[in-house]
């Protein structure tokens, strides 16, 4: 849509949005959010009152929207009523929701060193990922970002840098997973990334990661029915 044929009021929230430093993708996602709520009205969302916004609220609820949507939205009308609209008051009546969270699946040992051994190819390196996110407790980014010099195979131990909360620490290296270390780096001799991915010069991704974990436990069969891929490999018991 051209500037000629925008109203005065989405002119002067594109211009609030850039004073903001929103990226384009940020934008079009207040714009958006802003437009269904006009369209729920029926007239300019400008001139919304608080009984507007509870009836709208209410609306997103009985209309099923996500609590994650539902959020995006509520941050798009506080935008808009805070800046463009000048009218810090209708924040008041705005309430973000909370999203159910829900127990995590913890597997048995027997369980684990399944999964484990039902790596997909290449194996030692997958099989090598999984553990160390196993056996060391880290998150699936925090093994991508693993570089060769982050393993202190002397004092066993691995460096994690800029991991959770973005801080460094380390944590304990096992030597039985140090061996299986050893055996993947004789069978794939990275020169830089722990993981390399394709290109080499590039790590693993977490979503590659996580696809060879759903894999590995779709091939032994304990891929529960609704159950969602985890984001990080099985629970902290040590890998075998």
């Amino acid at each position: 849509m051209t500037e000629k044929k925008m109203s005065p009021l989405r002119q002067r929230m594109i211009k609030d949005m850039r004073i903001h430093g929103m990226g384009d993708k940020h934008q079009k996602s207040h714009i958006r959010a802003i437009k269904d709520f006009a369209a729920f009205l029926g007239r300019s969302p400008d001139a919304a009152t608080p009984e507007d916004l509870r009836a709208y609220q209410l609306y997103m609820t009985d209309a099923g929207v996500t609590p994650s949507t539902f959020n995006t939205r509520i941050v798009a009308l506080r935008f808009f009523f805070g800046m463009p609209c000048g009218r810090e008051e209708m924040k008041r009546y705005m309430q973000f929701r909370t999203e159910p969270r829900k127990l995590p699946v913890v597997f048995s040992v027997e369980e684990v060193s399944d999964i484990l051994m039902a790596a997909p190819g290449p194996v030692l390196k997958y099989r090598a990922a999984l553990s160390i996110s196993y056996g060391a407790d880290l998150r699936a980014a925090e093994v991508c970002n693993l570089e060769i010099g982050d393993i202190d195979n002397e004092r066993l131990l691995i460096h994690v840098e800029l991991g959770k909360g973005q801080k460094d620490r380390k944590v304990i290296l096992s030597p039985g997973l140090l061996e299986l270390l050893r055996a993947c780096w004789r069978e794939t001799r990275p020169e830089g990334w722990l993981f390399p991915g394709k290109p080499k010069i590039n790590p693993i991704s977490p979503r590659r990661l996580n696809q060879a974990f759903t894999s590995a436990m779709r091939n032994i069969d304990i891929f529960r029915r609704g159950q969602k891929p985890m984001s990080r490999a099985p629970p902290r018991e040590q890998a075998a």
